[in-house]
């Protein structure tokens, strides 16, 4: 036997040699017939449990006693067999008979193993070869790897790890890796973000809100954070309300107070600047704004009261006809009341100068009367027998100054030749002489000097003759 530390394989059966072989008793000199040992590489044993290359299971012959070669050399002699077939080539062109030289025996058994050997070796540094070992980090946990991908998406894909839109891997997907090199995969996250009043989502990878301030670029110093800069953002995102310091400058009683403030309302920043309002004071923005940064706020001091004010209210007309007055006559059958309107105005000083009443309230104290009014409908008679030829124009001329509703200074007499109501209605007037059109005055005082003459008219009766 062979002191080689290789496994000795079964042969193809004895068969004789060339030349004569002896026994190893030197007393032996009877030839006998050399068994050969050499198997060709496709045909290295199996694994326990797995079929041979090319041999049915059942014909597999169990290694030789003693033999040293390990399951994992076994594995991986007989994975580089499957891969190719040159070594099969080469080695069915040394199939044979061999003539065992003296001394040659335990060189022949070692041949055919080294070749094995270096064909093995050489399978599996390739295998070797492709094997990369990678630092995988997904969400700040970082672990190595052992990979045979291509590329960043493969080893994602083959690691289980799923992407979205927002999530940040580096290098980028696609990229080819080599061993030695670290992925990482950054999951994004929501943050529903109120910045300086402005609402809008956004998403960030980091972990914490101070890291997410950062990342999104927004300024932190002197700003007010709704929750602790610290906090864990989990993967469902937080809410998250951030104030920046601004410089606003605040006018009040003739003097500009500017103050650096995180203040959520113009109130705050107002009251920030040492001012405080009373009353009806109140600011040129609203209180409840957000103060801009640069913004010039203006405090309004307002004094002032309320005022009571009455005014009329015009009452209407109404008309009827009348058929037993002459057209063109119109008689104030009931006099018209105008009503009461009572009205409160709110009065205002704005920093020391008054502002136009502004109407708050209104109420009707009194309603209107309307007035009524008779209109004749009668044809107006075209003259007066005996009193047509007079000279009446120059009678309202000296009586009146020719004005149909003049009133003498006691309000007695009225109209053109200045009747007095008692005789006006005698003479089939209706309500007062003034209120007459001039031509049915013209018409009743020719009716007068027809029944009296013209001593109605003491002082100008003369001038109607001229």
């Amino acid at each position: 036997m062979s002191n080689s530390q290789y496994e000795t394989y079964e042969t193809y059966g004895p068969y004789e040699t060339y030349g004569p072989v002896y026994a190893d008793d030197p007393a032996c000199a009877v030839p006998v017939a050399y068994e050969d040992t050499y198997r060709p590489a496709y045909e290295v044993p199996p694994l326990p449990g797995l079929p041979r290359q090319g041999v049915p299971d059942d014909s597999a012959a169990p290694p030789a006693t003693g033999a040293r070669t390990t399951r994992a050399e076994a594995r991986a002699e007989a994975r580089a067999a499957a891969r190719t077939g040159s070594h099969r080539r080469s080695t069915r062109r040394r199939k044979g008979r061999y003539v065992e030289r003296p001394g040659d025996g335990s060189m022949r058994r070692l041949l055919p193993q080294a070749l094995v050997v270096a064909f093995l070796a050489g399978g599996t540094t390739a295998f070797v070869a492709k094997d990369k070992a990678i630092e995988l980090n997904v969400d700040g946990k970082a672990r190595t790897l052992h990979t045979f991908a291509d590329d960043v998406t493969e080893l994602l894909a083959e690691e289980g790890v799923e992407v979205g839109a927002h999530d940040v891997i580096a290098p980028g997907p696609g990229t080819e890796i080599t061993s030695g090199d670290e992925v990482a995969v950054h999951y994004g996250r929501p943050v529903r973000l109120t910045l300086d009043g402005q609402r809008s989502e956004v998403w960030t990878t980091a972990h914490t809100v101070a890291g997410a301030l950062r990342q999104l670029g927004v300024r932190q110093e002197g700003a007010y954070v709704s929750t602790s800069r610290s906090r864990h953002i989990g993967r469902e995102g937080l809410a998250l309300d951030v104030r920046t310091e601004r410089t606003v400058t605040i006018m009040a009683d003739g003097r500009a107070r500017t103050v650096r403030t995180n203040a959520a309302t113009v109130r705050e920043a107002v009251e920030e600047a040492g001012i405080t309002l009373r009353g009806q004071d109140t600011t040129s923005v609203p209180q409840g704004s957000f103060p801009r940064d640069g913004q010039t706020v203006t405090v309004l001091r307002i004094t002032g009261g309320k005022e009571v004010r009455e005014e009329q209210i015009p009452f209407q007309v109404r008309r009827t006809d009348d058929p037993t007055l002459f057209r063109g006559t119109e008689v104030v059958e009931e006099a018209g009341r105008p009503g009461l309107r009572r009205i409160t105005y709110s009065l205002r000083t704005v920093n020391g100068v008054k502002q136009k009443p502004r109407r708050i309230r209104s109420e009707v104290v009194r309603e209107p009367r309307p007035q009524v009014v008779k209109v004749g409908t009668k044809p107006r008679p075209t003259s007066v027998r005996g009193a047509d030829h007079l000279d009446w124009q120059g009678l309202a001329a000296c009586e009146s100054g020719g004005r149909p509703d003049a009133v003498d200074s006691s309000g007695t007499y009225g109209g053109l030749y200045q009747f007095d109501t008692r005789t006006w209605q005698a003479l089939g007037g209706k309500g007062r002489p003034q209120d007459a059109p001039a031509a049915e005055q013209t018409y009743r005082a020719k009716k007068l000097y027809v029944r009296r003459g013209a001593s109605p008219w003491p002082h100008c009766g003369g001038r109607l003759r001229g």
